[in-house]
């Protein structure tokens, strides 16, 4: 059964100017017990709230200042959110998707779990954040531009209203929910626009924060994540793709082997090329060097400039 809130370090949870309270006396055993501890117990389906939601214009007691790296907390208007280690699925699918947008070309910062502070009563992490990771020590003033939140079966679906609520409100420009449970798919959400629902085989785009949309599986899938991470990864040494690859392979090799066969020629014809008449046949692509090719067959000597 999942732990009740708080579930927190006690120096984490009293605030630092608040007078420690008394302990409470032990009840007397002569007494009734209070109703409560008579009742019958909850259903073991029940949902139980960690915490009971706050209105939005109510402040908790807590600052970021309060929790340390490594602390199993967020906070949400200064109110402590603790924070349950994923499972297996989501933490896989988190590997990949987190790659994914981290090697796009053109991505400089990205991190997973970074704790965001836009307000001292504010400490959001998301599972993966693009843009505004510095390598510095510390929570991280300001938001990520692009936020993603991996849900799965039995997550709060109002603990990630309210983070997806802090995250836009402190300036991040789009936040992807990949939903694990059930039929697969994303939500996007983004400042003032409502929630939409993308399916396997669309494309999510970050224009801004990402050089290349993103397929929907490639945020879960090994296999759509391996495609996307080669692809991004070929981009950042100058090739749009592996197909363009390819073909600049079968290029190159085509005309060294003209270069060859001109060389080849040449030395049959007894023509003596000199080193700037040899450096020439780099210069050449394919058809120039094919045609050089032809004419020295057909002329049976250099050809003047």
């Amino acid at each position: 059964m999942r732990p009740k809130y708080p579930v927190q370090a006690p120096e984490l949870l009293a605030g630092p100017t608040d007078p420690a309270q008394p302990r409470s006396p032990a009840p007397d055993p002569r007494e009734p017990a209070p109703a409560s501890a008579t009742a019958p117990p909850p259903s073991a389906d029940a949902t139980e709230p960690d915490l009971p939601s706050p209105r939005p214009d109510q402040r908790g007691p807590f600052r970021a200042e309060q929790v340390r790296p490594g602390d199993p907390c967020e906070l949400s208007h200064g109110h402590p959110v603790f924070c349950l280690p994923g499972g297996g699925r989501a933490s896989g699918a988190l590997l990949l998707g987190g790659a994914v947008v981290a090697w796009d070309p053109a991505v400089s910062e990205a991190g997973a779990g970074t704790g965001y502070c836009p307000a001292p009563e504010v400490l959001r992490a998301p599972h993966v954040a693009v843009g505004n990771v510095p390598d510095t020590p510390g929570w991280v003033p300001g938001a990520p531009a692009l936020a993603i939140e991996y849900a799965d079966a039995g997550d709060d679906e109002a603990r990630l209203g309210r983070k997806i609520d802090d995250l836009l409100g402190a300036g991040t420009r789009w936040v992807w929910v990949v939903r694990l449970a059930g039929p697969r798919h994303v939500e996007v959400h983004a400042p003032g626009e409502p929630p939409r629902r993308a399916l396997p085989g669309e494309l999510l785009h970050a224009p801004g924060a990402l050089q290349n949309p993103v397929q929907v599986e490639a945020l879960y899938d090994r296999a759509a994540a391996q495609r996307a991470i080669l692809t991004s990864l070929l981009q950042r040494e100058g090739h749009s793709s592996l197909e363009s690859l390819r073909d600049r392979g079968l290029r190159e090799g085509r005309n060294e082997g003209l270069q060859q066969a001109v060389r080849d020629v040449c030395d049959v014809l007894g023509i003596a090329l000199s080193t700037d008449e040899d450096a020439s046949l780099l210069e050449l692509d394919g058809p120039a060097l094919a045609a050089l090719l032809e004419r020295l067959k057909r002329e049976r000597r250099w050809p003047l400039p």
